[in-house]
């Protein structure tokens, strides 16, 4: 990693797990394998922040740490990629599991339980396809009807205008959100200095 951690993807330590590499890497994943429209690929690290968004809106006064949860729901593919769930599907147990363990390791690095409760998960879900939904018809050339069939429909209330932002924009983006979240939670104290290159 560029911060200079070693990261063994078979069995990852969450001592070797930094925000500032999450940050760094997802800036630089583009959803859709960057088949959008723009200049700017739209990055999991916008999507994961929009995610956050939408699930405290489903969820009003939604706690901090699944607020987080909601945050770093993709910090995996800091390391393995944004990978389309029907490829996931065909990879099989082995990749799931190999995910699993990269996700239980962010988790409890960050002081979140390894496993996320299942309606805390379900919620994250919903807000990862409403976001999807908004992707697929301003960015990736689904017309309303197919993102409905394949995202559902987003939740009453909430409208989004995606602006893919440059790669370290989304980067400062999501260690600012990360930051306030952390304060809220209590594992990054406020007075602490903080810093991003």
């Amino acid at each position: 990693m560029l911060s200079g951690r070693r990261l063994d993807l078979l069995d990852p330590s969450p001592f070797d797990i930094e925000i500032e590499d999450i940050a760094h890497g997802l800036a630089r994943v583009a959803r859709w394998n960057g088949q959008t429209i723009g200049e700017h690929a739209f990055s999991v690290a916008q999507h994961s922040c929009v995610v956050e968004e939408i699930a405290a809106h489903i969820k009003p006064g939604l706690e901090p740490k699944w607020r987080l949860a909601a945050l770093l729901h993709d910090a995996s593919e800091y390391v393995i990629g944004d990978m389309i769930s029907p490829f996931k599907a065909a990879l099989g147990v082995s990749y799931k599991s190999f995910e699993a363990r990269l996700e239980d390791a962010i988790h409890v690095r960050f002081g979140l339980p390894p496993k996320t409760p299942a309606q805390i998960k379900k919620l994250i879900k919903s807000a990862d396809k409403a976001c999807a939904f908004f992707e697929a018809t301003q960015l990736a050339g689904f017309n309303a009807k197919e993102a409905l069939g394949f995202f559902g429909s987003p939740p009453p209330g909430y409208d989004l205008i995606i602006d893919p932002l440059p790669a370290p924009v989304a980067q400062q983006r999501y260690l600012e959100r990360y930051r306030i979240l952390a304060e809220a939670v209590g594992i990054l104290p406020a007075a602490e200095a903080w810093h991003t290159e």
